[in-house]
């Protein structure tokens, strides 16, 4: 009986060290199998479906289908089409990947997967299509040598997370809600500020995020800048002129009253289509000298690097030229000197534009004037522009008599109203006097600054009577 006795509890002990190597077994063992799934191949086969102005390639695949087959941000994929083969990391955005690099993207805004290069044209690069420019600057696309209407795409996975490190480096955001930069003025929230380096005079060229789209909120703030700097000339590189028409307001704007061209311009720097409107940009600004602004949407990155060339050009020293390209990341997303992803963003942008544009190993060496002329010259500008562009831009702005300084906002005993969105002359004299009647002794009042009684702007200073 004892010995039965004693079996039954070594069975029992057997049963129960079985029990915990089962428990184990689920937590450790079955976990480390989902992994080794996730690194399973994954196969996804897509067609083209259309292009977009800037080269971008749609796929015809949903973007909430292709992440839920098993892809994930940060993995490196294998695209292959029309004999081509890539290996593309996956991201969430164009800026995950540096400036010239292609990759695969499932951006939030959109529907279906592309296929894409930041700063570059990816259906042409990769003869996909062929971009076709309209005299009115319009685009369409047809298909390259070789291609057909249907271009079929196979993608698996090579890497798993293999991109994973360098996409969080790129995981920069920004809002649009004023309240959220309580650390920064107006001026820097719209990314405006005046370029002053080596070589171009005081209050004679600008930079901005757009002072008419409204997209980031940064519009307003921007449009009253540029006022208070007496801004007249000004090159848009992100709008053609149909879509600056079709701004809310835009008549209303101080920006509209000054001598503009749209230029409708991707992002892909050393594209004939860039450079050509760059030129075209250019010659506008030397054939109306003044106080000059450049701007894109954001000013970020067309604005950056159109900035940029003019600051070599002139003679900015490379250390002179960085600083102010990276102003923006500290307006938008506070990046300073000491944070750690500051040199990742300058090396992957703007030091890898410029060393391709220029066609130099090392900026620091080189002689910026002379690389920045000869891309000047490679967009067909003429050695005698180039040198008017450079008096142009070299000389000290004087102040328009046309024009009224912004001063802060003050209650009307002081006999300044500073307008404001969707006022009017009998607006503002029906809240200040009690009858919109009154409109004409704020008309008189500001004859000198006002043509037309119908046409006020948003942050224009008007005198009132006391």
């Amino acid at each position: 009986m004892k010995q039965m006795c004693k079996a039954a509890n070594v069975k029992k002990r057997l049963l129960a060290m079985l029990s915990v190597v089962l428990i184990f077994f689920s937590l450790v063992i079955l976990p480390s199998r989902k992994v080794s799934a996730a690194n399973k191949v994954i196969n996804t086969t897509a067609s083209v479906a259309n292009i977009q102005k800037y080269g971008n390639v749609v796929l015809d695949i949903k973007c909430s289908d292709f992440l839920s087959s098993g892809y994930e941000f940060g993995d490196i994929l294998n695209v292959s089409f029309l004999n081509q083969n890539l290996k593309l990391p996956l991201c969430s955005n164009y800026s995950d990947v540096d400036s010239g690099t292609a990759g695969i993207f499932v951006r939030q805004e959109d529907e279906f997967v592309l296929l894409a290069i930041n700063m570059k044209d990816f259906a042409t690069t990769y003869g996909i299509a062929i971009k076709k420019t309209a005299a009115d600057n319009s685009v369409s696309w047809q298909p390259a040598d070789g291609a057909t209407d249907r271009i079929e795409v196979s993608i698996s996975m090579d890497t798993k997370g293999g991109y994973y490190g360098e996409y969080l480096l790129h995981q920069l955001s920004y809002t649009t809600d004023r309240s959220d930069y309580p650390n920064l003025s107006d001026a820097q929230f719209a990314n405006f500020r005046e370029v002053t380096t080596s070589g171009i005079g005081r209050g004679r060229l600008y930079r901005s995020a757009s002072p008419i789209n409204p997209k980031y909120n940064r519009n307003i703030y921007a449009d009253a800048a540029i006022r208070q700097a007496h801004v007249t000339t000004i090159m848009n590189l992100a709008d053609d002129p149909e879509t600056v028409a079709s701004y809310p307001d835009i008549n209303t704007t101080y920006y509209s009253h000054q001598n503009y061209i749209a230029l409708n311009m991707g992002v892909d720097f050393e594209a004939d289509d860039f450079k050509q409107k760059l030129a075209n940009g250019l010659k506008f600004f030397i054939s109306n000298p003044g106080v000059y602004l450049v701007h894109c949407t954001e000013g970020k990155d067309r604005a950056g690097f159109v900035v940029a060339v003019l600051e070599c050009l002139m003679g900015a020293a490379y250390d002179e030229v960085t600083a102010d390209y990276m102003t923006t990341f500290y307006n938008y997303y506070g990046i300073t000197t000491d944070d750690e992803r500051y040199n990742s963003i300058l090396t992957g942008n703007l030091e890898k534009t410029l060393k391709n544009v220029f066609g130099v190993e090392n900026l620091r060496s080189a002689d910026l004037s002379v690389e920045a002329a000869e891309y000047l010259k490679s967009t067909g500008l003429t050695n005698e522009e180039i040198d008017t562009l450079k008096n142009d831009l070299s000389g000290t702005a004087t102040a328009l008599d046309s024009v009224t300084e912004l001063v802060p906002d003050k209650d009307v005993t002081s006999g300044i109203y500073v307008v404001k969105p969707g006022d009017t002359l009998s607006k503002i004299a029906k809240e200040k006097y009690g009858d919109s009647k009154d409109w004409t002794y704020i008309y008189e009042l500001n004859k000198k600054n006002i043509s037309n009684p119908d046409i006020i702007y948003i942050g224009q200073n008007l005198k009132l009577a006391n």
